[in-house]
């Protein structure tokens, strides 16, 4: 039985249909998940048999807006997930049925491999978080036009981007939001310029990535010899071409690169996260003498416990809000989970101020329980919903 299941539909080519999928597939890969197996693709024909109970959403395809019209209309019955995409210079309203003009579409950049449209896909039926969060590392003496120009061409493509001289309010402490903020990131963005190891905060910011497995890509200035401490990192180098001055800002072909570069590695780096935590969940749950049951849509995982409970654990990337807890319920109350959820999260880096928040939120609301990946065993060995 499938866990998730996506439709392409509307004016798509066979080229776009086998692009998408393929991107589709590399994706999921990331997350140990199989096309045809744990992901089925529908297309306009093949849609009314689709499983009611996996994780869905569709994309329609701008051209002939009569194309589907009956699955549409299906799918907004049944509140499914649609997104209206066209390509960049078309008229959304003559492209897209107009049951869907009100939904958000996506204009398609010049991105052959259509990885923002897969990506949206991921987050519509919960593989990638709907937080697209990034992290700018530099140094400002060498490189801060460029990372100010990334910084807003991010946000214009719907990243929350942390930039150290934008988002940290006067009075507040630093380094805490700082540490803060990497730990919700998705992808650290690592200007290596010539003295990017000297500074010993930049130092730190790469290192506390790679200690929480966030995902680095790294855009390597010309001329510059880069360090081999960071020799695994995706990356992009740098011709004195693609520098309108020395610290930037970057050319605009290149910087549209270097952010197409950032969406793809954003699926490897939370399926990465994502793989460790429930790695870590499975070895205590083997500790315990427990089991891990099933493995269910939105990434969730039936554990069952000594006395024949059976809990589900949600391990989630970067760090919890009472929203995500609100979502969790949600999920469990519609997959009729009895016992009470667990939201599974790695509270290393989180400021001190948030984990109080997150003790209130717990002690406050009992529709779901967050519980720190160093404590899951023990807490699942003493489990009382």
């Amino acid at each position: 039985m499938s866990l998730y299941e996506l439709a392409i539909l509307g004016d798509a080519t066979d080229v776009q249909r086998s692009q998408l999928v393929t991107t589709v597939q590399e994706m999921v890969t990331d997350f140990g998940l199989r096309i045809d197996v744990d992901v089925v693709v529908h297309d306009g024909d093949s849609i009314g048999g689709r499983d009611r109970h996996a994780a869905f959403a569709a994309v329609y395809f701008g051209g002939d807006p009569k194309k589907d019209l009956a699955a549409v209309d299906e799918l907004i019955q049944t509140s499914a997930p649609i997104i209206p995409t066209i390509a960049q210079g078309t008229d959304f309203s003559s492209q897209i049925p107009s049951q869907l003009h009100s939904a958000n579409g996506l204009r398609c950049p010049a991105d052959p491999k259509m990885t923002e449209l897969a990506a949206a896909l991921l987050e519509c039926v919960g593989l990638l978080r709907r937080q697209r969060r990034a992290f700018i590392s530099y140094r400002r003496i060498e490189s801060r036009n460029a990372a100010m120009q990334l910084h807003d061409l991010l946000t214009s493509r719907g990243f929350d981007v942390f930039l150290d001289t934008h988002d940290v309010r006067p009075g507040e402490p630093f380094q805490d939001v700082l540490w803060h903020r990497l730990c919700d990131s998705d992808v650290l963005v690592m200007l290596d310029t010539p003295t990017y190891f000297e500074s010993k905060w930049t130092r730190h910011e790469i290192g506390r990535a790679r200690a929480k497995e966030i995902h680095v890509l790294r855009v390597i200035w010309p001329d510059h010899t880069p360090s081999r401490l960071t020799d695994m990192a995706e990356t992009i180098y740098l011709d004195r071409a693609d520098l309108s001055g020395a610290d930037g800002p970057i050319v605009e072909a290149t910087s549209d690169r270097i952010v197409l570069a950032v969406e793809r590695l954003r699926s490897r780096s939370i399926a990465s996260r994502y793989m460790s935590i429930t790695g870590r969940l499975r070895a205590d749950v083997d500790r315990i003498g427990a089991a891990v049951a099933a493995i269910g849509s939105h990434r969730a995982i039936a554990i069952k416990l000594l006395d024949d409970r059976q809990v589900w654990a949600y391990p989630i990337v970067g760090i919890p809000t009472a929203e995500l807890l609100n979502d969790v319920a949600d999920k469990a109350r519609r997959a009729d989970q009895r016992e009470t959820p667990i939201l599974i999260y790695d509270h290393v880096g989180i400021s001190e101020a948030w984990v109080a928040h997150l003790k209130w939120l717990d002690d406050n609301i009992k529709s779901v329980r967050a519980v720190k990946t160093s404590e899951i065993g023990w807490a699942l060995a003493a489990w009382e919903s």
